[in-house]
């Protein structure tokens, strides 16, 4: 399992906390749940078994502050779930009603490389048209803006991406247009890429940025269920210092990070 994502605050599989039966602390989770042919299962399972309550609880217990669960999938298996602070939704004066506009903290898996993702979602909608579904037309108040205003060389979000891809293994996926634009360490250069990638997706289609942590298959199946609980902690830690910086209302980081010049 990929260690060097989880903090030292994090607790290390030895050190499982002895919560009541029924707090969802992950140590209930199977690995087997991540299903890499049909989905992350959270069907048939007690509430303290399922990985939407597991990581909201452990959010909330982390940052002192309500979070918001969504996903897209129905029925037993569901293709990408995600948390996001409530605060920060609540304080937008045109989105509040609604979960697009807001940075999220989610997990899938990607069927076609075998692949789990965790780390920070940010979302730009639709620019123009006129959608489907309420309140996904990109608006004044959405996240969306500062990403791309923090996309910029020598930006403090800049640093923080760099240290993340070059360093730390993460991995970026701009979508929107014909062909998902993805990064890694031997294509990153700046966050100028994003935005210029960003702006190549056209108005009228769904377009938003992901910044994750890939854990190929074997490492999943390697794993037992509250390692990789702490993993997926460890990564949602460690993408939170750009999370802040894209949001109104920031929560509180895991553990200062050392500002280290990246050459």
């Amino acid at each position: 399992m990929p260690r060097r994502v989880m903090h030292r605050d994090v607790l290390p599989l030895s050190k499982a906390p002895k919560a009541s039966a029924g707090t969802p602390t992950g140590e209930a989770f199977n690995a087997e749940w991540i299903d890499f042919d049909h989905g992350i299962r959270v069907g048939h399972l007690e509430p303290h078994e399922r990985i939407t309550q597991i990581l909201k609880y452990r959010l909330e217990q982390r940052h002192g502050t309500p979070f918001v669960t969504d996903r897209w999938g129905r029925g037993v298996y569901w293709q990408w779930i995600c948390w996001l602070p409530r605060s920060n939704r609540e304080a937008k004066p045109v989105s509040s009603a609604f979960n697009f506009g807001c940075s999220k903290l989610y997990i899938m898996t990607d069927r076609s490389l075998r692949l789990f993702h965790c780390g920070l979602q940010v979302e730009r909608g639709f620019a123009a048209g006129k959608p489907d579904y309420r309140g996904s037309l990109l608006a004044d108040d959405w996240d969306w803006h500062r990403l791309m205003k923090g996309c910029s060389a020598g930006t403090e979000m800049d640093r923080e991406i760099r240290r993340l891809i070059l360093r730390e293994g993460f991995m970026i996926n701009v979508h929107g247009a014909e062909k998902d634009v993805v990064y890694d360490k031997k294509n990153f250069t700046s966050s100028r890429q994003i935005r210029n990638a960003a702006r190549r997706c056209p108005a009228d289609r769904w377009a938003g940025f992901q910044l994750y942590y890939p854990m190929p298959e074997p490492e999943v199946r390697a794993a037992g269920g509250y390692e990789l609980v702490q993993a997926v902690l460890g990564a949602f830690n460690e993408v939170v210092p750009v999370m802040n910086l894209c949001m109104q209302v920031k929560i509180e980081d895991a553990r200062p990070l050392p500002r280290i010049p990246l050459k």
